[in-house]
């Protein structure tokens, strides 16, 4: 087989080592092999940095296990053509038939041109990505602990989510303030509605006679005082974030012209592919990088169904 890459590694990468190996031209035509295992502290991904200049590697490869591929991935990245490579791709290579170190498989792979890089985002849209998916893990957070909410009004009767489209609403929080410093009277609690909810002071009247006990109250201004916290926290990251965006600001109002993208799906959308589309050779691979393109699994006639299509750019590193 016809050899692409002159001078390659192939990582083989786990938590606390890395096993690399490089594979560069000997003498008479041969080819040699080094092998070494380093750590993955700062110091040791250094040394392995050194030691991969020092056989004039150009190209490294590594898969793309859970968290552990990142330090190693940044720390060579500036000085290596890095590919990261979808663990699912090496496997379905024909050829390897003897149990041989990982490390050695993906360096005779990257020789030879078989192996494709997943999608890695240069380190300015990595870091608004953290910030993003962070921002959403607070948001469904929040979600999370009205539903709890929710869910202690129904256990004391307390039926406002059947009047009250937001029970965090101006109002809603007025209400459940007041049931929180003991106020138990429907007649009061219905009369701290404003706006458009005071068109139903006869239904919240009802729904807020209830069996409302000091342990409810309690608990419900725990979860009052985490939703709190959490609002806090979304905005101080959406702030990080606009900042982090500025850079982007022509990007941002060009998809946010787009029907049915807001300001924070474009912000979601801009974190997760970045700008460079050049990454994707069409339309269709993004599409499917995305994982919107259904799969067509046919066989005797038969179609079926095996979830969500794969990445079929960029493979799992970032999902």
């Amino acid at each position: 087989m016809e050899r692409q890459i002159e001078r390659g590694c192939g990582l083989d990468v786990h938590r606390d080592t890395v096993a690399a190996c490089v594979r560069v031209p000997g003498v008479k035509g041969q080819r040699e092999q080094h092998v070494r295992t380093f750590g993955t502290t700062a110091a040791e991904l250094l040394a392995l940095r050194d030691w991969l200049e020092a056989h004039h590697v150009t190209h490294v490869a590594m898969e793309s296990t859970g968290v552990y591929w990142k330090p190693v991935f940044y720390v060579l990245e500036e000085g290596f053509t890095c590919l990261l490579v979808n663990a699912a791709h090496i496997k379905q290579v024909p050829g390897r038939k003897t149990d041989v170190l990982d490390c050695i498989w993906i360096a005779q792979l990257l020789e030879h041109g078989l192996l494709r890089g997943s999608f890695v985002p240069p380190a300015p849209i990595r870091e608004l990505r953290d910030l993003t998916r962070h921002r959403k893990v607070l948001i469904q957070e929040r979600q999370r602990a009205a539903n709890r909410l929710h869910k202690l009004l129904q256990d004391a009767g307390i039926k406002l989510a059947s009047v009250a489209t937001d029970i965090l609403g101006v109002s809603g929080r007025a209400m459940l303030e007041a049931l929180v410093q003991g106020t138990t009277d429907p007649e009061v609690l219905a009369d701290l509605a404003r706006g458009k909810l005071r068109k139903k002071l006869p239904a919240l009247r009802q729904a807020l006679a209830g069996r409302f006990r000091p342990h409810h109250a309690f608990l419900v201004s725990q979860v009052l005082a985490h939703v709190d916290y959490l609002d806090e926290a979304i905005t101080t990251v959406s702030t990080e974030v606009a900042a982090r965006l500025v850079p982007f600001a022509s990007e941002l109002t060009q998809l946010d012209t787009i029907h049915g993208i807001a300001t924070r799906t474009a912000e979601v959308i801009l974190a997760e592919i970045g700008v460079d589309m050049s990454r994707f050779p069409s339309d269709r691979h993004l599409a499917s990088w995305a994982g919107l393109c259904p799969g067509n699994h046919e066989s005797a006639g038969k179609h079926t169904s095996r979830g969500r299509r794969g990445k079929a750019t960029a493979g799992c590193a970032w999902r």
